[in-house]
Order: structure tokens, then C-alpha cells, then sequence
């Protein structure tokens, strides 16, 4: 068979180490400097090989040549009731060559990246004129078909990657910046560094007789609000006694019932026992009846609320010096912000003289925290054992913003990462990431009208 050419051989590997040359050289001259980001898989499910998260921690810089000549491809921005999204397209060529000897190397020994000789669907690349980030969704490698019978380029299709769980960490300032608000953040409170205790007064002691206590004989139910606690008058220059109900919901019963009733105010002067009556437009059925007693302590007044509060303080009183006495015991409660907004007696006890010490011991707020969160770095409840990656630490407001949360973080416990720790002082669970074009509240809205499942389900409940 006579040659086409008798000067060429038509694939002898020094004309295919020429061809690969020039594209090599083609490339560092009209291509762009991109980031490529391997995709590695922190963990999977066992039966359907299903992927649990990824994370994107390596990067290579490669030049790549944009195949688009008039813009993105795709179907640009397209507007709808759940927000915009962007549909670009992007085709990229890279150098099989330069691939293969300065990415695959590399990933050779790494377990977690499935394909090491060419790029994988699914990997992502930095773009840096767009400031964006492109995930791989189809790998060409016979375009153009075996030219002197080889194959030099590789072709990538590229969509505009959509963030959902994944850790990108590549170290780069511009591509981590680029990802830092993405998803779903979740922000946690944490405790200042300088909390302040609570300071109360130190209660009288009533005459001649005031309620020590009211008993719950039925809990009622059905109750959408909480009830009022009405108690009858005291007589004459006595004080009338006040108290609230403390309410709890039960699985399976419609509405809520009473779990306790706190007194805010024993009161002074009774001689006979008041009546309670438990006022509700709603539930019905709770009944209460009150005890009363001498040497019963006045109301507990609040001096300073106290500072960084994660969970209500203990507070214990001494007990009182008559052998038939009993101890007073209280409860607080505390606002968002950690401070004790009131202090109610469980049972403001019985026996106390005018002339006896109380002593009142208040839990301090949790100690002070440290550190400062690192970007990307896992952190882990210490008493719930819940795991997020950090977004962003302002170390200011004490905000920490993290996403890829598993679990449920508890209120107080410590927010452990490599060099920081602090208290857990409230959750923001609401996404931070607001799309002003979406319309899915609305939407949610509007179909509470029609049926709303946040109260309790209509074909369910009793």
C-alpha cells in the first residue's frame, strides 16, 4: 500500500510527541489559568452505594482552553416561584499529557477519589473570570478522533455547580471565599466570655398565713393557651396571693395540660384557705386547690438578672429552724438572652422565723470560653456528639455559622474545635442564605390556608 505521505509516518510516537507539544503550547498561550478540584467521598451507604457527602480539599492549577466563543452556554438565568437559578454551561479543554503528569500523581494514593487517570463527572473547576465554580458533567476524550492515531486533549462539559453539603476547602482564598455563604447555614450563639451571675433579694417572712403551696388535682385538658390562674381575695389588709400555670403537651391528646401551677406571690392575712379557679377559653377540667401555712417566704425580687445563662440556674434556700417546717423551694426562668427574667416558688415552704438567716445559693453561669474557629474545621457538641463544618466565627458577636449538621446540638453544652471552645447559648436553625426573587414562603402560606399541618393533623388526631 503506498504511504500518504513519504515524509510522514502517520503516528510514529515523534509525531504524536510534536502534535502533543503544540497543543501544549496552544493552551499556555490562548487558554485560562483554572483550579481543578477532585472530588473524594467522605462516606457512603453500604447497600445501594448511596454517597452521604463529599468534599473537595485538593487543588491543581491547569491552563484550559474555552471552547465557548459567544458567552455561557445553557439556558441562562431562569426565573420561577422558587427563585432564580442560573443554568450556564461551560466546555473546557485540558491537555491529556498535562493531566496525567501533574493531577494523577497526586491522586494516585488517595482512597477517597474514585478515578485517578482522567478527570471524573462531578469534579469541580474554579473559573476565575466569572468568579465561579463549574461541575463537571460529561468527560469527552476522542474529540479530536485520533489524529496520527492518538487521542491529546480532554473535553469537559461543565454546568455552574449548585452547592449542596459539600466541604470545599482548597486553601485558596478566592475559590473558598467564592463558597463561603453557600447552603444551608446554621447559626450558633455562643456564650460571651464574660458572664455575670444573678443577684436576688433576700425574701420576708409572711404573717400570719399565706399559701405555701397549690396542689393539682386535675391537669385538664384540651387547653390551646395558657390558662389564668385566679385566687380568691385575702381578707381585710391581707395581700391577695397570684400564681401562673406552667403548661406541657402530651403525645396523642389535642391541645396542652397543666403540669404544675407556680406561685408568683404567696400572698398575707388568710385565715381560711383560698379558691383557685383555673380561667381558660379553650381546655377545660384542671383543678387546684391551695395550702396555706405560717412562716411561709415573701416574693423573691430580682437585683441583676445575671449574664449568659444557657439553661435556668439552680437556686437552693436554706431550710427553716421549725422541726415541722419545710424548705422552700424556686425556680427560674431565663429569655433568649440568658438572663433570669423571674424566680417562682414550687412551694414557698413553711416554719420560717423573723429572726432566722435565709440564705439564698444561686448557680453561676457557665465559666468563660476561648479560641477562635478555623474555616472548614469540624466541630463537635461535647454532651449531644453533633458534628457541622464551620462557614464563618465572628469572635465579636461570638456567631459561629456552620453547615453539614448531623445531629442536634443541646443548649450549654461545648462547641469543641481545634483551638476553640465555647458554650452553646442558642440555636438559629432558619437559613441564613435569603433569595430575594424566591417565592416559597408565600407559597407555604397559602397552603396552610388550605390544610395546616402545624397544628395537629386532621386525618390523625383525635
Amino acid at each position: 500500500m503506498t504511504p500518504l505521505n513519504p515524509y510522514f509516518l502517520q503516528g510514529s510516537p515523534s509525531e504524536q510527541r510534536l502534535v502533543q507539544d503544540l497543543i501544549n503550547e496552544q493552551l499556555r498561550m490562548y487558554g485560562q489559568d483554572v483550579v481543578y478540584m477532585p472530588r473524594k467521598f467522605i462516606g457512603e451507604k453500604t447497600v445501594i452505594k448511596e454517597n452521604i457527602y463529599t468534599k473537595f480539599d485538593d487543588s491543581f492549577r491547569i491552563e484550559a482552553y474555552v471552547l465557548n466563543f459567544d458567552g455561557f452556554g445553557g439556558q441562562g438565568d431562569i426565573l420561577s416561584k422558587f427563585g432564580v437559578r442560573s443554568t450556564d454551561e461551560l466546555t473546557l479543554i485540558v491537555s491529556r499529557e498535562r493531566y496525567e503528569d501533574f493531577i494523577t500523581p497526586f491522586l494516585s494514593s488517595d482512597s477517597d477519589v474514585k478515578v485517578t487517570i482522567r478527570p471524573e463527572e462531578g469534579d469541580l473547576i474554579y473559573f476565575p473570570l466569572d468568579n465561579s465554580l463549574f461541575e463537571i458533567k460529561y468527560v469527552e476524550g476522542k474529540r479530536p478522533f485520533y489524529q496520527l492515531n492518538n487521542l491529546y486533549v480532554y473535553e469537559l462539559k461543565c454546568e455552574l455547580f449548585e452547592y449542596e453539603d459539600e466541604v470545599i476547602d482548597t486553601s485558596i482564598n478566592e475559590v473558598d471565599e467564592s463558597v463561603q455563604n453557600f447552603g444551608y447555614i446554621v447559626t450558633l450563639n455562643m456564650v460571651e466570655s464574660t458572664a455575670a451571675p444573678l443577684e436576688l433579694t433576700n425574701p420576708s417572712i409572711l404573717t400570719p398565713k399565706s399559701v405555701s403551696y397549690i396542689d393539682l388535682i386535675n391537669d385538664g385538658y384540651g387547653y390551646k393557651d395558657i390558662p389564668r390562674v385566679a385566687i380568691s381575695s385575702a381578707p381585710t389588709g391581707g395581700v391577695t396571693a397570684s400564681a401562673e400555670a406552667i403548661m406541657r403537651t402530651i403525645p396523642g391528646r389535642n391541645g396542652s395540660s397543666i403540669d404544675k401551677i407556680l406561685i408568683t406571690n404567696p400572698g398575707s392575712g388568710y385565715t381560711t384557705p383560698p379558691t383557685v379557679q383555673i380561667i381558660s377559653s379553650s381546655g377545660s377540667g384542671g383543678i387546684a386547690t391551695a395550702v396555706i401555712d405560717t412562716g411561709v417566704l415573701g416574693p423573691i425580687g430580682i437585683v441583676t438578672g445575671g449574664l449568659q445563662y444557657t439553661s435556668p440556674p439552680t437556686i437552693s434556700i436554706s431550710s427553716p429552724p421549725s422541726v415541722n417546717g419545710r424548705v422552700a423551694i424556686a425556680t427560674a426562668s431565663i429569655n433568649s438572652s440568658g438572663s433570669v427574667t423571674s424566680v417562682r416558688y414550687i412551694d414557698a415552704g413553711s416554719g420560717y422565723l423573723q429572726a432566722f438567716s435565709r440564705t439564698i445559693t444561686i448557680q453561676s453561669p457557665i465559666g468563660t470560653s476561648q479560641g477562635d474557629y478555623k474555616f472548614n474545621e469540624q466541630i463537635t457538641g461535647q454532651i449531644s456528639g453533633t458534628t457541622a463544618y464551620v462557614k464563618e466565627w465572628n469572635s465579636i458577636t461570638r456567631k459561629l455559622k456552620v453547615s453539614i449538621v448531623d445531629g442536634t446540638f443541646a443548649l450549654g453544652e461545648s462547641i469543641v474545635g481545634s483551638a476553640a471552645t465555647y458554650k452553646l447559648l442558642s440555636v438559629n436553625n432558619m437559613d441564613d442564605f435569603y433569595d430575594a426573587y424566591a417565592d416559597n414562603i408565600n407559597i407555604e402560606n397559602e397552603a396552610d390556608n388550605v390544610i395546616d399541618f402545624s397544628e395537629r393533623n386532621p386525618f390523625g388526631d383525635y
